[in-house]
């Protein structure tokens, strides 16, 4: 999230950081976005009798807000259809596996258990399943020998804060290019 922050603030940056929207009221995204000056909302799941009442929510704040793409950055919830179908085509999520291998959690311990070579990130668009929407690009790291998950996770969020930032301009440009207007994003 601070890094498409950090980038959006470039003049030449298509996307406009608009709202850093959380579903956990103690997460330390909050914070973060607060102090560099972006617009917060929390909405804790945990306070709504079912999922859609609670994605009904969050989709009000972000047609509240103008947002034209949302960008996932550890949104660890699964979305329903009828999310996934009002925002489908402009939800991005970034995974830290070389989808489609290693779906869910845990990627790192489990490249190296399955005696990988390479491991990565994946940027892709949000659909029904986990992780199993359309690939938009990839990162890839190389696995040594003496890699642990933590090794293997620093180097992999350093591609994921190179590559996240210019695919939300490529994404943001691509939506522009086919409605014209304004280009904001959560």
């Amino acid at each position: 999230m601070v890094a498409l922050v950090n980038a959006a603030k470039s003049d030449n940056y298509t996307a406009e950081i608009v709202l850093v929207l959380s579903n956990r009221p103690h997460a330390s995204g909050i914070a973060k976005a607060k102090a560099l000056g972006i617009k917060t909302v929390c909405i804790d799941h945990k306070t709504f009798k079912s999922r859609k009442s609670f994605e009904q929510a969050v989709d009000a704040v972000l047609r509240e807000h103008a947002t034209e793409l949302i960008c996932n950055a550890g949104f660890m919830r699964l979305l329903s259809p009828w999310f996934v179908g009002r925002w489908l085509g402009r939800q991005i999520n970034i995974h830290p596996s070389l989808l489609p291998k290693f779906k869910g959690l845990h990627t790192h311990a489990r490249a190296i258990e399955a005696g990988e070579n390479e491991h990565g990130c994946t940027i892709h668009y949000v659909d029904e399943g986990m992780d199993t929407g359309e690939i938009i690009a990839q990162a890839k790291v190389s696995i040594a020998p003496d890699d642990t998950s933590d090794t293997l996770a620093r180097k992999i969020l350093k591609q994921e804060h190179i590559l996240y930032p210019l695919i939300l301009d490529k994404v943001a440009q691509s939506i522009l290019d086919h409605k014209g207007g304004n280009f904001h994003s959560h």
